[in-house]
């Protein structure tokens, strides 16, 4: 698969559902990034939320005495309009419950490194000379 260049117009598409929700057996956002990833979309982030409430109207949080919570997660996925709105029916097939919101967005950089691998410096392990 080659790189996705993206720069200017863009749609985000955000999901928000519950850390718990499953597709057959598996975590529902990791389903939704595998999926996006699979259909070439330019990337998927998700974000653990620490506190929200939604439809239900039931208080979500990461307070230490309800380590059981149903946490909100939030998958974002950015990509040319026509791109994303090419994915829309896969996610109206898996999102049961939960939001699904479009913002129009502007790429202004979109870059990965050039080894493919991410590079990430670690203290007390400087590079010799």
């Amino acid at each position: 698969m080659t790189a996705t260049r993206l720069t200017g117009d863009a749609l985000r598409v955000t999901v928000f559902v519950g850390e718990h929700d499953t597709h057959h057996h598996k975590p529902l956002y990791s389903e939704i990034v595998h999926r996006a990833h699979a259909a070439g979309l330019a990337g998927a982030s998700v974000f653990r939320g620490i506190e929200g409430f939604g439809a239900t109207s039931l208080i979500h949080t990461a307070r230490l005495l309800s380590l059981n919570e149903d946490l909100p997660v939030a998958i974002v996925i950015v990509d040319t309009p026509d791109r994303v709105r090419a994915f829309l029916p896969q996610l109206d097939e898996l999102v049961e419950s939960g939001l699904v919101i479009l913002d129009d967005c502007q790429v202004i950089r979109y870059a990965g490194s050039r080894s493919g691998r991410h590079s990430r410096r670690h203290p007390g392990r400087e590079k010799k000379a």
